[in-house]
Protein backbone atom coordinates (compact mmCIF):
# COMPACT_ATOMS: atom_id res chain seq x y z
CA UNK A 1 0.00 0.00 0.00
CA UNK A 2 2.82 2.23 0.59
CA UNK A 3 4.39 1.86 -2.44
CA UNK A 4 1.26 2.49 -4.43
CA UNK A 5 0.96 6.07 -2.32
CA UNK A 6 4.37 6.81 -3.48
CA UNK A 7 3.85 6.14 -7.46
CA UNK A 8 0.48 7.74 -6.65
CA UNK A 9 2.47 11.13 -5.10
CA UNK A 10 5.32 10.85 -8.06
CA UNK A 11 2.80 10.73 -10.88
CA UNK A 12 0.63 13.62 -9.09
CA UNK A 13 3.66 15.78 -9.19
CA UNK A 14 4.58 14.60 -12.71
CA UNK A 15 1.55 16.03 -13.92
CA UNK A 16 2.07 18.96 -12.24
CA UNK A 17 5.15 19.44 -13.60
CA UNK A 18 3.76 19.16 -17.27
CA UNK A 19 1.04 21.53 -16.63
CA UNK A 20 3.67 23.68 -15.08
CA UNK A 21 6.12 23.64 -18.09
CA UNK A 22 3.36 23.78 -20.56
CA UNK A 23 2.07 27.09 -19.26
CA UNK A 24 5.97 28.00 -19.09
CA UNK A 25 6.09 27.64 -22.64
CA UNK A 26 3.03 29.23 -23.59
CA UNK A 27 4.01 32.57 -21.82
CA UNK A 28 7.66 32.41 -23.66
CA UNK A 29 6.19 32.24 -26.68
CA UNK A 30 4.28 35.10 -25.95
CA UNK A 31 6.85 37.50 -24.16
CA UNK A 32 9.51 36.27 -26.88
CA UNK A 33 8.66 34.65 -30.53
CA UNK A 34 4.53 35.60 -30.75
CA UNK A 35 5.09 38.06 -33.55
CA UNK A 36 6.86 37.26 -36.97
CA UNK A 37 8.16 39.75 -39.31
CA UNK A 38 6.93 38.92 -42.57
CA UNK A 39 8.89 37.44 -45.41
CA UNK A 40 11.64 36.21 -42.63
CA UNK A 41 11.45 33.45 -40.00
CA UNK A 42 12.41 36.19 -36.89
CA UNK A 43 10.40 36.21 -34.68
CA UNK A 44 10.37 38.43 -31.55
CA UNK A 45 7.69 38.92 -28.77
CA UNK A 46 5.52 41.33 -26.58
CA UNK A 47 9.00 41.65 -24.18
CA UNK A 48 10.71 43.04 -26.93
CA UNK A 49 8.04 45.60 -27.61
CA UNK A 50 7.45 46.72 -24.13
CA UNK A 51 10.95 47.22 -23.77
CA UNK A 52 10.98 49.84 -26.83
CA UNK A 53 9.84 52.64 -24.08
CA UNK A 54 12.56 53.37 -22.20
CA UNK A 55 13.66 52.48 -18.74
CA UNK A 56 9.57 51.39 -17.80
CA UNK A 57 9.29 49.07 -20.84
CA UNK A 58 12.49 46.95 -19.65
CA UNK A 59 11.04 47.27 -15.76
CA UNK A 60 8.08 45.78 -16.86
CA UNK A 61 9.67 42.81 -18.88
CA UNK A 62 11.38 42.64 -15.66
CA UNK A 63 8.66 42.08 -14.04
CA UNK A 64 6.96 40.03 -16.40
CA UNK A 65 9.91 37.41 -16.34
CA UNK A 66 9.64 37.16 -12.28
CA UNK A 67 7.04 34.78 -13.26
CA UNK A 68 9.06 31.83 -14.33
CA UNK A 69 11.20 32.54 -11.24
CA UNK A 70 7.98 31.94 -9.28
CA UNK A 71 7.20 28.76 -11.17
CA UNK A 72 10.66 27.74 -10.61
CA UNK A 73 10.15 28.58 -6.77
CA UNK A 74 7.01 26.29 -6.59
CA UNK A 75 8.74 23.47 -8.04
CA UNK A 76 11.54 23.20 -5.91
CA UNK A 77 14.60 23.78 -8.36
CA UNK A 78 17.74 23.91 -6.63
CA UNK A 79 18.95 27.36 -5.79
CA UNK A 80 21.49 27.09 -8.89
CA UNK A 81 19.20 26.82 -11.34
CA UNK A 82 17.49 29.89 -9.73
CA UNK A 83 20.68 31.62 -9.85
CA UNK A 84 20.98 31.34 -14.06
CA UNK A 85 17.71 32.14 -14.58
CA UNK A 86 17.94 35.44 -12.31
CA UNK A 87 21.61 35.81 -14.28
CA UNK A 88 19.61 35.58 -17.65
CA UNK A 89 16.82 37.95 -16.09
CA UNK A 90 19.86 40.91 -15.16
CA UNK A 91 21.24 40.05 -18.40
CA UNK A 92 18.39 40.96 -20.55
CA UNK A 93 16.75 43.69 -18.35
CA UNK A 94 20.82 45.52 -18.49
CA UNK A 95 20.90 44.91 -22.07
CA UNK A 96 17.93 45.96 -22.96
CA UNK A 97 18.72 49.54 -21.22
CA UNK A 98 20.71 50.56 -23.57
CA UNK A 99 19.11 52.68 -25.85
CA UNK A 100 18.11 51.12 -29.63
CA UNK A 101 20.84 48.44 -29.09
CA UNK A 102 19.11 47.25 -26.37
CA UNK A 103 16.25 46.87 -27.87
CA UNK A 104 17.58 44.81 -30.65
CA UNK A 105 19.42 43.09 -27.90
CA UNK A 106 15.97 42.21 -26.27
CA UNK A 107 14.49 40.54 -29.39
CA UNK A 108 17.55 38.13 -30.06
CA UNK A 109 18.30 37.05 -26.26
CA UNK A 110 14.87 35.72 -25.38
CA UNK A 111 15.53 35.46 -21.71
CA UNK A 112 12.00 33.98 -21.04
CA UNK A 113 12.88 30.99 -23.73
CA UNK A 114 16.50 30.26 -22.34
CA UNK A 115 14.97 30.28 -18.45
CA UNK A 116 12.17 27.65 -19.50
CA UNK A 117 14.50 25.75 -21.78
CA UNK A 118 16.72 25.59 -18.16
CA UNK A 119 13.70 24.39 -16.19
CA UNK A 120 12.36 21.75 -18.86
CA UNK A 121 16.09 20.51 -18.72
CA UNK A 122 15.89 20.16 -14.99
CA UNK A 123 12.65 19.01 -15.06
CA UNK A 124 13.68 16.17 -17.36
CA UNK A 125 16.91 14.90 -15.61
CA UNK A 126 15.02 14.35 -12.55
CA UNK A 127 12.52 11.96 -13.92
CA UNK A 128 15.54 10.24 -16.07
CA UNK A 129 17.04 10.47 -12.54
CA UNK A 130 14.12 8.34 -10.85
CA UNK A 131 13.76 6.44 -13.79
CA UNK A 132 10.40 8.36 -15.24
CA UNK A 133 10.92 8.94 -18.75
CA UNK A 134 9.23 11.97 -20.47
Amino acid sequence: MQNSTYINTEQVKQTKQKATLARLERFSQITDSSIRIPFTNFKFGVDALIGLVPFIGDVAGLILSTYILFEAQKLGVSWHIKLRILFNMAIDFIGGLVPVFGDIFDAFFKANTRNTRLLKNHITKQLKAKGIEN
